[in-house]
C-alpha cells in the first residue's frame, strides 16, 4: 500500500472516528479524564489533561454531522474504487 494523500486522509478520518466515539462515562471517567476533574482556579491555565478533555467534548460536539456525511462519502467511494 502506498503512501498516498487519500491514505493521508483514510487515517485522520480513522483518528477523528476513535475521538468521536469516546464515551464520557463510560471510558474517560475510569481513567481519570471525566468533566469533573482539572477544573482550575480563575486566573489559571488550564493543564494539558482539561485541554485534551475540552478538545475531546469539541469534536464529539461539532463534528457529529460532519462525520457521518465524510464517513458516507468515503464508504461508498471504497465500495466503488475498492
Amino acid at each position: 500500500m502506498a503512501f498516498t494523500l487519500y491514505s493521508l486522509l483514510q487515517a485522520a478520518l480513522l483518528i477523528v472516528n476513535a475521538i468521536a466515539v469516546l464515551h464520557e462515562e463510560r471510558f474517560l471517567r475510569h481513567v481519570g479524564w471525566g468533566s469533573d476533574q482539572g477544573i482550575g482556579g480563575f486566573g489559571e491555565e488550564p493543564g494539558i489533561k482539561a485541554q485534551l478533555t475540552n478538545l475531546i467534548r469539541s469534536v464529539r460536539t461539532v463534528m457529529r454531522v460532519p462525520l457521518i456525511a465524510v464517513n458516507s462519502v468515503t464508504i461508498i467511494l471504497l465500495l466503488l474504487f475498492g
